[in-house]
């Protein structure tokens, strides 16, 4: 499994025509989304989407028992089921009972999830998909890549291609042309149906509707004209009130296509005459598939607020090279891996949970406000659970669980790395099996002297007032000493003191982020004690991952695993913890410390690392610490986009992250800027190692080591 996996990404990533298309439309995504929301508070409207959409999924049995009341009520007919089979059987048999030969479709990912088509098909019914998307990759023969643009993977030249095979002409790529193909094939199929079958983004409690929304007119159409109609309809779609359906509206089409309205809202209630005078059949399945199983889950109650807008793969960057094939289930991207996780198996998700670099992009443009890099953490600390560490995992962990055999094992690195770091600071090339990770980046070279050597031998003013405590993390402690030497210059500077105990260790996130819960609750331990041994009155770090363990994820490891003992002292260190930049920042405020304003330093760039902009919001005080250095910031193209470092991501897909990197690498030469600043040491690792290998003149620093620069004085 494992292997067919890996060679789907590189299929896909070997694909020009996939990453191209997919490239092109994600950066008109970002541009178009943020013109669409303009005059709108984004913020209040998905607190409101996820407020009613989380009342919703509390009382599904309560809303499920109205909203058959109400639409049986109105004439139609409703079918409750767990079972994906019984739904299929549900409409054979209604289809059977009418002697229907033909059915047209509109776009519906819950009858993809049940793979209701080929059902039909074998049973002897004809079935036409009729939403432009869902015809060209049923005549492809391939699943939907986007759950609101199924055939985005697919260019316009692919397509003319599979018409051409469809018609039997030889037609051209023009677009207007192709539409007008596919409407003269799809007018008979409507007019010749005996049943049409859609989906529902919307079901509504209060009133028994459902609410369709589409971008073509064939919904209508398929809703229309047949006389059957079948909805199916997940139970994650039902509200609570009418009123309900206005935010739902407002966020759907600005979230998935960057519209700022849908082309058509069709609210169905109840059946309405056919052409003959007679009533229309309509048939609502409500669909329940383990979702229930899914509300009552204290951590993944959340995933029922998603509204399916399919944002989230708009965003993600391993999606926009990937694509949604490598999936390889029916929903794709982030909110993908967590509803095949439910509706298929845990086990299911088990190799593209891996595909989650983290980066938390979707997270920000969710308009149900689901955390979905975390639910993917919980996936993965879940699989762990059931399946345990895969033993190479176990023994690496054995090590970082044990401070000083971890330590001890950098420092014999520093020393083993020499002959292949030849004199620099990059290790430019690996042998054998290592080979693949120094393609398209250079590593660096373990320190000689790591920081917590090197601390003991600077020499502090005496009489500072304010302590702080600095935690390091593992890249500024041996690979990058001299960020460290530059903190503690910034510091002192501003009558603060450093305390480093040698006590602290690995922050847990490489054990966290692959599932393992008691290993990262190991080293949380180990550094709550270290770092809380002496009174001071902040925590800081020059690394936002770490800054982020520190303030949110010892606290929430300790919750997960249900270990109360650590807890206050948990939130205590978080209390303590603040970024670089942002306590600079506020010195530099508060007039204790002095940059050499007035200096015209040039151009520079900079970029966002994911967990400073995202997790901890803190992407403008290095922005203007830069500026009032005397700086010119030149900001570049896609800087809050991933570097494509995500830890041990980099190791384990280098294939993936590899092409991230060189679209980040080529932003940053296209502002012209000499130099490229950010606050991560991860980030440095991986894009100074990049440029190594690229050859282009540019310097990439941390901001600690720029602002040290310049202190005044």
């Amino acid at each position: 499994m494992q292997q067919e996996f890996k060679q789907s990404i590189d299929r896909a990533l070997h694909n020009a025509n996939l990453t191209g298309a997919l490239g092109k439309f994600s950066e008109a995504y970002k541009v178009n989304r943020a013109k669409a929301y303009e005059g709108i508070d984004f913020e209040a409207l998905r607190t409101t989407i996820a407020g009613l959409k989380s009342y919703a999924a509390s009382h599904l049995d309560e809303l499920s028992d109205l909203f058959q009341k109400n639409a049986e009520a109105k004439g139609a007919k409703v079918f409750r089921t767990n079972d994906p089979a019984k739904v299929r059987e549900y409409i054979l048999k209604v289809a059977q009972a009418n002697n229907v030969k033909s059915v047209v479709k509109s776009k519906s990912m819950a009858t993809e999830e049940i793979h209701l088509n080929p059902f039909l098909e074998k049973a002897g019914i004809e079935v036409n998909e009729t939403d432009l998307g869902e015809w060209i990759i049923q005549l492809a023969g391939q699943t939907p890549s986007h759950m609101v643009m199924p055939a985005i993977h697919m260019t316009k030249e692919e397509v003319a291609d599979i018409f051409s095979k469809e018609v039997d002409e030889r037609l051209s790529s023009d677009i207007p042309r192709l539409v007008k193909v596919a409407r003269n094939e799809m007018r008979p199929k409507f007019l010749r149906a005996d049943m049409g079958i859609s989906g529902g983004n919307i079901a509504v409690a209060e009133t028994g509707s459902i609410t369709l929304v589409t971008n073509e007119g064939n919904a209508r159409m398929v809703t229309s004209l047949p006389k059957i109609h079948i909805a199916v309809v997940g139970i994650e779609k039902l509200v609570a009130k009418f009123s309900d359906i206005g935010p739902i509206l407002k966020a759907l089409p600005r979230s998935a296509t960057a519209q700022l309205l849908t082309s058509y809202v069709s609210i169905i209630s109840g059946p309405t005459p056919n052409s003959d005078g007679s009533m229309k059949e309509l048939h609502i399945i409500l669909m329940d598939n383990h979702r229930s199983e899914m509300a009552a889950d204290p951590l993944f109650k959340e995933a029922m607020q998603c509204i399916r807008c399919a944002s989230c793969l708009n965003v993600c960057p391993i999606f926009r090279l990937v694509g949604g094939h490598v999936f390889g289930k029916v929903y794709t991207g982030g909110i993908g891996t967590i509803l095949t996780a439910w509706h298929d198996e845990l086990k299911s998700s088990e190799d593209i949970q891996g595909l989650c670099i983290q980066c938390g992009a979707c997270k920000d443009v969710c308009p149900g406000k689901i955390d979905i890099p975390g639910l993917i953490m919980e996936i993965r600390r879940r699989l762990v659970k059931e399946q345990g560490l895969p033993l190479v995992h176990k023994s690496i962990y054995a090590v970082v669980n044990n401070r000083r055999v971890f330590h001890g094992m950098l420092r014999a690195a520093s020393v083993a790395a020499k002959p292949f770091a030849k004199g620099t600071k990059f290790i430019r090339h690996l042998p054998m099996f290592l080979a693949d990770l120094t393609d398209g980046r250079s590593l660096p070279a373990i320190a000689a002297k790591p920081f917590r050597d090197v601390f003991k031998t600077i020499q502090q003013p005496k009489g500072l007032q304010e302590k702080a405590v600095f935690y390091a993390g593992c890249l500024i402690d041996f690979a990058y000493p001299e960020m460290g030497v530059a903190l503690v210059k910034i510091l002192n500077k501003a009558g603060i003191e450093v305390l480093f105990p040698d006590g602290q260790t690995c922050c847990g996130a490489p054990a966290r982020y692959n599932g393992a819960y008691e290993v990262a609750a190991n080293n949380a331990v180990d550094n709550i004690q270290a770092l809380l041994a002496e009174q001071a009155n902040y925590v800081i770090s020059a690394c936002p991952t770490c800054t982020v363990a520190l303030d949110h994820e010892f606290i929430a490891t300790f919750e997960s695993l249900g270990q109360r003992k650590w807890l206050p002292q948990a939130r205590e260190l978080a209390a303590k913890t603040i970024d670089f930049s942002t306590l600079v920042k506020k010195l530099v405020d508060e007039g204790r410390l002095t940059l050499k304003e007035g200096r015209q330093l040039g151009k520079i760039t900079y970029h966002d690392s994911c967990h400073l902009k995202r997790t901890l919001h803190a992407d403008q005080p290095p922005r203007e610490l830069l500026q009032k250095a005397g700086y010119e910031l030149a900001e570049m193209f896609e800087c809050d986009i991933c570097c494509g470092m995500g830890g041990s991501y980099s190791l384990k897909l280098p294939e993936i992250s590899a092409p991230i990197l060189q679209r980040k690498l080529k932003n940053i030469k296209d502002t012209g800027a000499p130099v490229v600043a950010m606050d991560c040491p991860g980030c440095v690792m991986q894009i100074r190692g990049g440029m190594d290998q690229d050859g282009a003149p540019v310097q990439v620093r941390h901001t600690v080591e720029l602002i040290a620069d310049q202190l005044e004085g």
